[in-house]
């Protein structure tokens, strides 16, 4: 992996880019229908700094203090890492995000969908308003991600979920492969033949899907992390193998990792510098991954 100042910067043939920056004069200087595929998580604007500390345990021979017995009678003891953060609170929301999902659909190709990660607060407004960049026409689905951990509200139903708002640039003419991605077990197997029940079912708008588990092996410690399996159902759906895939509020690094297993290019920009810092231990992990560039852009 090399690192450098960019000098005309992005070329369709060239390698992969993690770009450190405010998105949206980067967005401005990417050429017109550039990407297959746009996934974006932003900010919910929850109005609460998000943060996490990262924890690691491992196994030691005596009992000391910060120490624990654990399984089986083995001594550990829990190692605190890198605390991450950023500010979810925004007094004039639309106004930051509506230029970047206009900046969105100039750079999605023809055939290119964009995927909106968000949740109940602000969705209903982003309906809105990709109605009107893309057009009502355009509207594919929303994605309903509903996992298993969070909310424990008492005078209410608890929330668990997100949603995926997912528009097409041409809605006569778009790239979608139901055949790639993972398949679904059949709620009621008997209802359906032997083949169909081992090959399970295309899953619908609805995907039960667990968080990162924060003792798993993708957790990287940064707060708000997605987990590859719902990146890896959206690239296998909406992107071919070399497609390009861009992801301008990349925090982690979920979609350029699962991007870059599953053979496809990607472009990812944040401007926390502990985000791109994550990013480029995560990249480095993946064998066979390619060259990736890391750029710091003052536009």
């Amino acid at each position: 992996m090399t690192s450098k100042q960019p000098t005309g910067w992005w070329d369709e043939e060239g390698p992969n880019l993690v770009i450190q920056g405010d998105n949206l004069p980067v967005l401005r200087e990417l050429p017109d229908e550039s990407f297959q595929l746009i996934y974006i998580d932003p900010p919910f604007n929850t109005g609460k700094v998000q943060s996490r500390v990262s924890l690691k345990t491992r196994r030691i021979d005596n009992l000391g203090e910060g120490s624990r017995v654990g399984f089986k009678g083995q001594t550990y003891e829990t190692i605190r890492g890198a605390a991450t953060s950023y500010n979810d609170e925004f007094a004039d929301y639309w106004g930051f995000l509506s230029p970047r999902l206009e900046q969105a659909y100039r750079v999605l190709a023809p055939t290119g969908t964009l995927y909106l990660h968000l949740d109940y607060r602000e969705v209903h407004y982003a309906k809105v308003a990709l109605d009107g960049i893309f057009g009502r026409e355009s509207f594919l689905n929303e994605i309903i991600w509903a996992y298993d951990y969070g909310a424990r509200a008492k005078r209410k139903w608890p929330a668990k979920h997100d949603n995926i708002l997912v528009y097409v640039k041409d809605p006569k003419h778009y790239y979608f492969d139901s055949t790639s991605v993972d398949r679904e077990p059949y709620m009621a197997p008997g209802l359906v033949t032997p083949e169909k029940a081992a090959r399970g079912k295309l899953p619908t708008d609805v995907w039960w899907h667990t968080i990162v588990s924060p003792t798993g092996k993708e957790k990287t410690g940064y707060a708000t992390q997605k987990p590859e399996g719902i990146l890896r159902r959206i690239i296998e759906a909406s992107s071919r193998e070399g497609d390009w895939v861009l992801d301008f509020f990349a925090g982690s690094g979920t979609s350029g990792a699962v991007a870059g297993k599953l053979g496809r290019r990607f472009v990812m920009i944040d401007e926390n510098p502990e985000a791109v810092a994550i990013q480029r231990e995560r990249l480095a992990a993946i064998s066979g991954l390619g060259t990736v560039e890391y750029l710091g852009i003052a536009l």
